[in-house]
């Protein structure tokens, strides 16, 4: 059976490009498509689909307040958006999506993130892994850490930006690893840029403080969904990216 998708956007080159892409597509169907907010709603109870693709900014009615008024029951939502601001991610999420992209972004990509939202929770005891690494490598990682230093405040322009990203990689590769955060974690993102482990520490401790001057910390705490921090105090290095690793670990599980 066909993966029933419903599309909402005021994009008439993305419905071309997605209408043209899941016609020949064998596991997937464009169900209703619709450019305003306000049919959207009625074609949603109508067609019931499994994923709703949705973008934020329409006529009469924006995405955010077509999340707050349908029945998300049995229905995934991916948001795909060319809003980027952390504020943004954090209501969309907040709202109900599964997952948020930013465009633009091309059919197999969009294609890639439905399997994924669509993917069985859980599998067969002898199929688990020992860790949900392997499970997490199937998957987009980089944007899914992008996603997180979006709502936290980390820009990308800063080296630490890069340094922590690979860090939280190797975390959820080896959880263990943060345990020995200065003899081989540090050591290996080093060896990744061609840096030394004291200037990543360093990058790194500055990229949480950026994030923090810039008074992130409630959408830090409703990231992970309790009162974590507070503007008074920072987490070490090795804390923040334990804390992000466990939260993408927990998730895939």
């Amino acid at each position: 059976m066909k993966t029933r998708i419903m599309l909402v956007d005021d994009s008439k080159e993305l419905i071309s490009a997605l209408k043209a892409y899941f016609t020949s597509d064998d596991s997937m169907e464009l169900v209703a498509v619709s450019t305003d907010g306000v049919k959207a709603l009625e074609l949603f109870d109508s067609v019931r689909p499994d994923v709703l693709i949705l973008d934020l900014v329409m006529p009469n009615i924006d995405g955010f307040e077509v999340m707050e008024r349908i029945d998300k029951r049995d229905c995934k939502i991916l948001v795909l958006s060319a809003l980027s601001q952390d504020a943004f991610v954090t209501k969309a999420m907040s709202l109900g999506a599964d997952y948020y992209m930013r465009k633009p972004a091309n059919p197999d990509t969009v294609k890639k993130r439905i399997s994924e939202l669509l993917a069985p929770s859980s599998a067969p005891e002898s199929d688990k892994p020992a860790k949900s690494a392997a499970h997490l490598k199937t998957r987009s990682l980089e944007e899914k850490i992008t996603n997180i230093f979006i709502t936290v405040g980390i820009p990308a322009h800063i080296k630490g930006y890069q340094f922590l990203r690979e860090a939280i990689k190797l975390a959820i590769d080896n959880p263990d690893i943060i345990n020995s955060i200065t003899k081989k974690l540090y050591p290996e993102v080093a060896e990744k840029f061609d840096t030394s482990p004291s200037k990543v520490e360093r990058a790194i401790r500055h990229a949480i403080e950026v994030a923090w001057n810039r008074g992130k910390i409630e959408n830090i705490n409703s990231l992970f969904g309790v009162r974590v921090y507070n503007h008074n105090e920072k987490p070490t290095n090795g804390e923040f990216i334990a804390l992000v690793a466990d939260k993408m670990l927990l998730e895939s599980v």
